[in-house]
């Protein structure tokens, strides 16, 4: 519990140095806030309007000035309004997060389904001609970006079998279930893909070595059967690397895959930062920044967490 509550206090700490980055960074990008916001139409206003937008926004103040009013302003749960769609930054982010959040785990079951059973069955077969398989297989969805995997999945089923997958819409899970998880079927396969060859090669490794430990050797010599060696015994042992490598992957999933929301018109949370950008929205690219932040330092620590429900044998502040 005491390792709990520190990680807890140092979460306050790593959120602040990530807002002063964020809200450095973005005004560091060219151009000018207000004609990005406004477009062409920037051209008409006059230099009265041009100030009175600036001082609307708040932009018209020096950069330490914007950040303590935006950061009081964060201590009592108002993230700022966003000037593109002139609503709570954090109702934006809350209508989109459920997408994200959604996609993220469909995408890890399905990798962990495929990865997880294809890395266990090679390493039981250690370079025999279905371990082989598995690796090239393995390595050839490492090294297949997402957006062709994309592109392929619509090419395939539009031009074989007359069928274009539904895009720009999406249908809450508690609304409609079976047209919810339709509509995120393909892009979580698109996202889970390489990611399934990373836990096969993650769990492939880490089976080789803990089916070398000596307490395998003890239970076979025991008569345990080869599933029951391998199953019970060695992969909760095994699964310690993969845990790690999916509690790092899931935080970045629900930082929102912008290549895949932007292949499918997904209204998720990757496409929302990336029109906030080009937008120069800067309430909004904090805000939701700075929600990511916060998501992926909670995973980390059920990550953390996770190693000792799996292995016993981990400890956790220092005991």
């Amino acid at each position: 519990m005491n390792y709990v509550v520190q990680r807890l206090l140092t979460f306050p700490l790593i959120l602040l140095g990530v807002s002063v980055l964020v809200f450095v960074s973005i005004r560091l990008v060219p151009g000018d806030a207000i004609t990005a916001m406004l477009g062409t139409e920037a051209g008409l206003l006059t230099p009265a309007q041009r100030t009175a937008l600036a001082a609307y926004f708040g932009i018209d103040q020096p950069i330490w000035s914007q950040y303590l009013r935006w950061l009081s302003g964060l201590f009592q749960g108002d993230l700022g309004i966003s000037s593109i769609y002139g609503k709570p930054v954090l109702s934006i982010i809350l209508e989109r997060f459920p997408l994200t959040l959604q996609l993220a785990l469909m995408s890890m079951v399905i990798s962990l389904s495929v990865g997880i059973p294809l890395g266990v069955f090679a390493a039981t077969r250690n370079e025999k001609p279905s371990d082989l398989i598995v690796r090239m297989l393995a390595m050839l969805g490492q090294s297949t970006p997402s957006f062709v995997i994309g592109v392929l999945i619509i090419y395939v089923l539009s031009v074989f079998f007359g069928f274009v997958p539904a895009m720009g819409t999406f249908t809450p899970l508690t609304v409609d279930p079976l047209a919810s998880i339709g509509q995120l079927i393909f892009p979580a396969i698109t996202l889970g893909f390489a990611f399934a060859a990373s836990v096969t090669r993650i769990s492939r490794s880490a089976m080789l070595d803990v089916l070398s430990d000596d307490y395998i050797r003890t239970a076979r010599s025991k008569g345990a059967s080869q599933r029951s060696v391998v199953w019970r015994h060695a992969l909760p042992n095994a699964l310690i690397p993969v845990v790690t490598l999916s509690g790092v992957e899931f935080g970045y999933l629900l930082g929102g895959a912008v290549i895949v929301e932007q292949i499918f018109a997904l209204p998720g949370l990757g496409r929302l930062v990336l029109d906030a950008i080009t937008q120069r929205d800067y309430a909004l690219v904090q805000g939701t920044v700075l929600f990511i932040a916060f998501n992926f330092l909670l995973v980390n620590l059920l990550v953390d967490l996770a190693y000792v429900a799996l292995d016993p044998r981990i400890r956790i502040g220092g005991r």
